[in-house]
C-alpha cells in the first residue's frame, strides 16, 4: 500500500511571492470538469474548495453550487482571486479549514494535495463532508509543447535550470497523483484534457510563476525566464505565434463512508 509523504510540521506558502503570475499564467481547468464534479454530488448546497490559489476551480464551481467557501494559507493569493458572489474566499490551512462539519456536497483539491499532511487534510475532509459527499483531487504533470524541440527546451529549464530549487513533494504531481493514499469509496472518473493555446509570452509567465523561479530568484538575485524566452524564442515562430500546450492530468474522486 503506498505510504503518506513524511507530514509538513509547519504550513510552507510557496507561492505569495509570484501570487499576480500565478492568476494571469496558470492554465484553466476544462469546463467538463466541472460539469462531472457537479453530476458527482448528490446536493449542490455547499462546495469547499481548498488551497483555491486564484480561485480558478471555485468560481467555475459556483457554476454548479449554491454557494462555494474557497480556502487557501496565502493572504496574497486570495488578494489576486477572481471574485463572484457565491464564492466566499477565507484564508485557513487544509487541515484546519473552519468549515462547519457535515456541510460539504463537494470538495476540491487542484494541485496541492501533494502539499498538505495528508493524515490530518483526509480527517478534516471527512468531519466536514455531508453523507454521501465527494473529495475530488486533481494534479497536472510537466507541460509538453507542440514541437518536441521546445519542448526539450521547456524540460531542460524546469528540472536543470531549476532542479534543486523545487520544494519538497514536487515529484508528487501529475501521474503520480495516483500514488497517494486515498482513503474514499473511489469514483472512476473520466479521462480530462487540459491544453491551452499560448503564445511565448504567456508560457515564459506560467514558468515564472513556479515556486522553484521564486526560490531561483530570491538566492541569485535574477530572473531565469528571460534566458527561458530567448532560448524558446529562436525557434518559436514570432511573438505573436501561438502553440498548444499540454499537462498530463489526473482526476481522483472519491466518496465519504458512513463509517468516515
Amino acid at each position: 500500500m503506498p505510504q503518506s509523504p513524511d507530514p509538513i510540521s509547519q504550513p510552507r506558502d510557496y507561492f505569495s511571492a509570484q501570487a499576480a503570475e500565478y492568476a494571469r499564467y496558470r492554465p484553466h481547468y476544462p469546463p467538463e470538469l466541472f460539469a462531472y464534479l457537479g453530476s458527482v454530488a448528490r446536493d449542490h448546497d455547499l462546495a469547499w474548495d481548498c488551497a483555491t490559489g486564484n480561485g480558478q476551480t471555485a468560481v467555475p464551481l459556483a457554476k454548479y453550487f449554491a454557494q462555494v467557501i474557497a480556502t487557501d494559507l496565502s493572504a496574497t493569493q486570495i488578494d489576486h482571486a477572481e471574485r463572484h458572489e457565491r464564492v466566499e474566499y477565507r484564508v485557513a490551512r487544509a487541515e484546519s479549514s473552519g468549515v462547519k462539519s457535515g456541510s460539504a456536497d463537494l470538495i476540491t483539491v487542484s494541485q496541492a494535495l501533494h502539499w498538505f499532511d495528508l493524515d490530518a487534510f483526509y480527517a478534516e475532509a471527512k468531519r466536514v463532508l455531508a453523507p454521501d459527499g465527494v473529495l475530488a483531487v486533481s494534479s497536472y504533470g510537466s507541460a509538453t509543447i507542440d514541437d518536441p524541440a521546445l519542448s526539450e527546451i521547456f524540460s531542460r529549464f524546469e528540472w536543470t535550470t531549476l532542479g534543486a530549487y523545487w520544494p519538497p513533494r514536487r515529484e508528487y504531481v501529475g501521474e503520480a497523483l495516483r500514488s497517494l493514499p486515498f482513503p474514499f469509496a473511489e469514483l472512476r472518473a473520466p479521462e480530462f484534457r487540459l491544453e491551452v493555446e499560448w503564445t511565448l509570452e504567456q508560457l515564459v509567465g506560467y514558468a515564472r510563476s513556479w515556486s522553484a523561479t521564486a526560490k531561483y530568484i530570491v538566492e541569485h538575485g535574477d530572473d531565469p525566464t528571460p534566458g527561458l524566452a530567448e532560448a524558446l524564442g529562436s525557434r518559436w515562430g514570432g511573438a505573436e505565434k501561438v502553440r498548444v500546450v499540454r499537462w498530463p492530468f489526473v482526476v481522483r474522486a472519491g466518496r465519504v463512508s458512513d463509517g468516515r
